[in-house]
């Protein structure tokens, strides 16, 4: 009788120590006790709950801050602006475009002048001391101001020159020369241009726009809306003058 109960006692402590690693493996076993039995340790590692062991020095685990989630860009408050982006750079004025328009000033000592404009054209256009180049409102004979681009230099050449006045009523009188020159505190005045840089580029400026911040030293091909000019004086080779209907 007494051999029994010390075998059956010796039955259930074996069971028992037979399924104490499968509920408590998780917290006490080594992880590589663990791989080596089981396998999938994942299933018995969960660090939210208990640590996981590895095979060397343990690991911290990833906090939740590390979390995609958290890292991403905060939500701005709706009341509060969001920043402003940085302004674009103003783009150069591109071959054959218009430079931004400037505001005129009004020119004290212009000279009164007539409208329409007339239609000089020339095969080149050439500047010596070039004393200034200005956006400037001049009168009319009507009392009312015109905008024109005003060009002052010591002397202008202009070859090839065609100059066509037209009026309301009445001929048209063209005028051409093989060269008329400007000397002597020379202003013309403009309410257009169009002609061909030095290289071949083009350029078109209206009356309420300046040429490149580089200047003009010449043009080829030139036509220009001529409101008038002044000079101390003004010469022409070969011309030609004649009316027409």
């Amino acid at each position: 009788m007494t051999g029994r109960p010390r075998a059956r006692a010796a039955a259930v402590a074996a069971a028992l120590l037979a399924l104490t690693p499968a509920v408590m493996g998780a917290a006490i076993v080594p992880a590589t006790s663990v791989a080596a039995s089981t396998p999938h340790p994942a299933e018995w590692c969960i660090p939210i709950i208990l640590p996981c062991h590895g095979a060397s020095s343990p690991s911290p685990s990833p906090s939740p801050s590390s979390s995609p989630t958290e890292t991403a860009p905060a939500v701005p408050d709706p009341g509060t602006p969001a920043p402003a982006p940085p302004p674009a750079p103003s783009p150069a004025p591109s071959e054959g475009s218009t430079p931004p328009a400037v505001a005129p000033v009004a020119d004290e000592d212009g000279p009164v002048f007539t409208q329409p404009s007339a239609q000089l054209g020339s095969t080149s256009l050439s500047f010596s001391g070039l004393r200034g180049i200005s956006v400037v409102t001049v009168p009319l004979a009507d009392g009312s101001r015109t905008t024109a681009l005003k060009l002052e230099a010591d002397r202008i050449t202009i070859s090839g020159f065609s100059l066509t006045v037209r009026h309301e009523t009445g001929p048209i009188l063209t005028t051409t020369a093989d060269t008329m020159t400007l000397e002597g505190h020379v202003a013309v005045y403009l309410n257009s241009l169009s002609a061909t840089l030095p290289g071949g580029r083009l350029l078109t400026l209206g009356a309420d726009t300046p040429p490149p911040a580089e200047g003009l030293e010449s043009m080829f091909g030139v036509t220009l809306g001529l409101v008038g000019s002044t000079a101390d004086s003004i010469t022409y080779t070969n011309t030609v003058q004649h009316l027409s209907e």
